[in-house]
């Protein structure tokens, strides 16, 4: 995660580098600063600033070098834990089919908010449920 950090922090200083380069290209080309390069550039350098602080803060608090980060680590180094999930579920499809019909009502009419609202409130009620009823109660 090292490493990501400093490409990060890398490819911040070069979009900063360039947006300077793009606004004295601007100024000498049409004599006045192009606003939409220069803060979407700018927003770029921004963005790999937060993701680099972020990255060296999350290496930082988890004690150091990471197994990845170490050319003598083994495979079974880097082998956490990452959660339990269920291969059998079909509520993340339902759940995605309300999302899905909660952003379509914003381009076809707000009436269809309501269908998705009800079903994305059923599939999160299934599937955080799921395990406290049928076969896989406990």
């Amino acid at each position: 995660m090292k490493t990501n950090a400093t490409l990060f922090w890398i490819l911040a200083i070069f979009f900063f580098l360039m947006c300077a380069v793009y606004v004295l290209w601007s100024l000498l080309d049409t004599g006045q600063v192009e606003w939409a390069g220069t803060l979407g550039i700018g927003l770029a350098g921004m963005l790999g600033a937060f993701l680099a602080f972020y990255m060296g803060r999350s290496h930082a608090t988890q004690g150091g070098e990471l197994p990845e980060d170490r050319l003598d680590a083994n495979i079974d180094d880097g082998d956490p834990e990452m959660g339990f999930f269920s291969p059998w579920s079909w509520w993340p499809i339902i759940l995605a089919a309300g999302c899905s019909l909660i952003f379509l009502a914003l381009a076809v009419g707000m009436w269809i908010i309501y269908i998705g609202a009800a079903l994305t409130a059923v599939a999160l009620v299934g599937w955080v449920y799921e395990y406290y009823r049928g076969n896989f109660a406990h």
